[in-house]
């Protein structure tokens, strides 16, 4: 007899447990679909909310701040029990989020950081430590070409947007004493494929075709990869006339890499959600406050890592 109640209890516990998570619904306003990362880092979040009976909400921003603000008023509008942000610029998010407060309903920031004097306003931010990213590219640039001159061109991320900044930052902290390092030309390439095509063209035809140009420092792979068809275009081999640097981690770039014509990459997970996931669990269940920065992993990889890291790509969304 006692088996049995044993049994109907844990049973009903378990239901339970597996209904509450059905009942728990996170809105999550995505930037954009603009780049390969992006796309997995969408279908990562999905996988990992299937994995914990949540229902996952997503609204695509296109890359436009007015459009995840609407979609964040939908959200609390619909009574969700947490919303996640990847913002596409980090000023202006302090009314909408006052409301999500106002509403009781806890925010995570996921790649991205914001700024905002109350940062009561968002539970946590899940984000590698792009400064970091930054950092590796440049330390990897002063390294391979010692004390040969080298002009460097830089496609920047959407203005505005954290991780533009701090990419930007890192990189610039690298080089600053390696007085053979220049950064000659450096524009936002929106941190798309085509954008990162065309502003390379540009740098290519002000720099006597390419030939003033040692190397390309992307802030996103898509954009490297924009670039690398850019100079094939001039008539140049990329990965050796002009060497090639980006972030993310992409099949693509790794490809580039086995073709032999990307230098270096660091990798940037696309699995944000996770842990936000995790924190907000455990802030369910028990109360435990998340750190205000869940950090992520950042490593560089050359072309002897491209194939490992292509095979482990695989199933991940890209």
């Amino acid at each position: 007899m006692w088996k049995r109640l044993l049994l109907t209890t844990l049973i009903s516990a378990a239901f339970s447990a597996s209904a509450l998570a059905a009942d728990f619904t996170v809105g999550f306003s995505q930037v954009g679909s603009e780049s390969g990362w992006r796309a997995a880092e969408t279908s990562v979040a999905k996988s990992e909310a299937k994995k914990r009976g949540i229902t996952l909400k997503i609204a695509d921003g296109q890359q436009k701040q007015e459009n995840q603000i609407k979609a964040v008023r939908s959200f609390i509008a619909q009574g969700v029990d947490a919303i996640f942000i990847a913002p596409v610029v980090q000023t202006g998010w302090e009314p909408v989020l006052e409301e999500a407060k106002d509403a009781k309903i806890p925010v995570f920031l996921l790649d991205r950081a914001i700024v905002v004097k109350d940062k009561s306003l968002y539970m946590a931010v899940v984000t590698a430590d792009n400064v970091k990213e930054g950092r590796l590219i440049g330390d990897w640039l002063v390294k391979t070409v010692g004390d040969k001159q080298c002009n460097v061109v830089e496609l920047q991320g959407t203005v505005g947007a954290s991780v533009a900044i701090d990419r930007k930052k890192g990189f610039a902290e690298a080089i600053a004493n390696a007085k053979n390092i220049k950064v000659i030309r450096s524009q936002s390439g929106d941190f798309t494929r085509s954008k990162g095509k065309e502003v390379m063209e540009s740098f290519i035809k002000a720099e006597n075709n390419g030939k003033n140009i040692c190397m390309v420092y992307a802030h996103n792979d898509d954009m490297a990869i924009g670039a690398i068809q850019a100079i094939k275009e001039a008539g140049l081999k990329p990965g050796k006339d002009i060497l090639t640097g980006s972030i993310d981690g992409v099949p693509d770039i790794y490809k580039a890499m086995l073709a032999g014509e990307a230098n270096a990459n660091v990798e940037l997970t696309p699995n944000m959600a996770g842990p936000a996931f995790d924190a907000l669990e455990k802030f369910r269940k028990d109360g435990t406050m998340p750190p205000k920065i869940i950090q992520t992993e950042s490593k560089l990889y050359l072309p002897a890592d491209a194939q490992a890291q292509l095979d482990t790509k695989k199933g991940m969304g890209y």
